[in-house]
């Protein structure tokens, strides 16, 4: 597969972020990644990840998406129930289908989190269709 029909519409730059408040559910002791009452890691990689989607996936063509390969973050403060975080996604290089991005997240005080993440474009039918093959078998 080649590289999105709308890579003119994949500039370098493009930036895309995610909001969310922390809440119980989004807290480390109900995520199990600690039983400290703060925003929990996987849910910082998660808004991390969502500010890479709605960085790239309204330019791609109906037939296709993204998905996830590598991340590597660094959770760097903490941030209590209650606070809003916003993380921002902003595509640093594109090599054909692979799509790498600079990550960083602010809580309303400070930077909270910093990345790196890369996703592929993929065909969606194709994919779906292996996925399901895989657990059909």
């Amino acid at each position: 597969m080649t590289a999105t029909s709308n890579s003119a519409e994949l500039p370098l730059g493009r930036t895309g972020s995610a909001t969310v408040r922390v809440v119980e559910t989004l807290m480390a002791p109900h995520m199990g990644s600690g039983r400290a009452p703060v925003f929990a890691t996987p849910a910082l990689v998660a808004l991390m990840e969502a500010a890479a989607v709605d960085c790239v996936e309204s330019a791609l063509d109906d037939s296709q998406e993204t998905l996830g390969i590598h991340i590597d973050v660094e959770h760097i403060a903490a941030t209590p129930q209650g606070m809003e975080v916003t993380a921002r996604a902003e595509l640093i290089q594109r090599d054909g289908r692979k799509l790498t991005f600079a990550l960083e997240a602010r809580d309303g005080r400070e930077l909270i989190g910093r990345g790196h993440h890369t996703r592929i474009i993929v065909d969606s039918a194709r994919f779906r269709a292996k996925v399901q093959a895989k657990g059909a078998a």
